[in-house]
């Protein structure tokens, strides 16, 4: 359980939003004062894999709102990776995403975020949540056949701003514009009389 501690940095081959290779993309140095997400996925020319990487690129504008960077992560090269950008949709490829893939051909990666396959060795479906002082605040790993939900990702992030700007909690079921807590046993009380409803 990584939750709460410092994100573990990385440097790796990578292929830039634009479609060029990064040689030695260091994860800290280019992420600061973000908000991150990084995300698993197993391999390349999969079959949920391609569905959640366009539900990522798709919502690209809302994370950026939300000062939060994508960063994707499989063990296949960067060649694979400049490949499977170049394969239309249509015929299984992913087309010209606009986030960064990073190449962890030497599973060093999986290794430091603990997200291998105990048979396989592929990466599971893992997905990390940065804070921009670098704090794993959210982590979550699925098996192969289950995607993603995307729209929870940016709930999660909406709660980490929420909290950082106001000092507030968060509840079962809340999202943004909903009422939150104060962390305390009369901020509880107030809550659940009022708001029980929403649970």
């Amino acid at each position: 359980m990584l939750v709460g501690k410092k994100a573990p940095n990385f440097i790796s081959n990578a292929i830039s939003p634009d479609g060029k290779i990064i040689e030695k993309y260091n994860f800290k140095e280019n992420n600061k004062n973000y908000n991150k997400v990084l995300f698993f996925w197993p391999l390349n020319f999969t079959f949920v894999c391609p569905s959640e990487i366009l539900a990522f690129n798709k919502r690209l504008n809302e994370f950026k709102i939300r000062n939060t960077i994508i960063i994707g992560v499989s063990i296949d090269s960067i060649y694979s990776h400049i490949t499977w950008r170049n394969t239309p949709i249509e015929k299984g490829g992913i087309g010209k995403i606009k986030f960064t893939m990073i190449s962890d051909i030497n599973k060093e990666i999986q290794e430091l975020y603990n997200v291998k396959h105990v048979n396989t060795g592929l990466s599971l479906r893992a997905t990390f949540i940065i804070d921009k002082n670098n704090i794993i605040r959210h982590q979550s790993i699925n098996d192969f056949f289950i995607g993603r939900n995307i729209k929870e990702i940016l709930r999660i992030i909406d709660v980490i701003n929420f909290h950082e700007k106001n000092g507030l909690v968060c509840p079962a079921q809340w999202k943004k514009g909903k009422k939150a807590i104060e962390p305390n046993i009369e901020g509880i009380k107030k809550y659940l009389q009022k708001n029980i409803k929403d649970l």
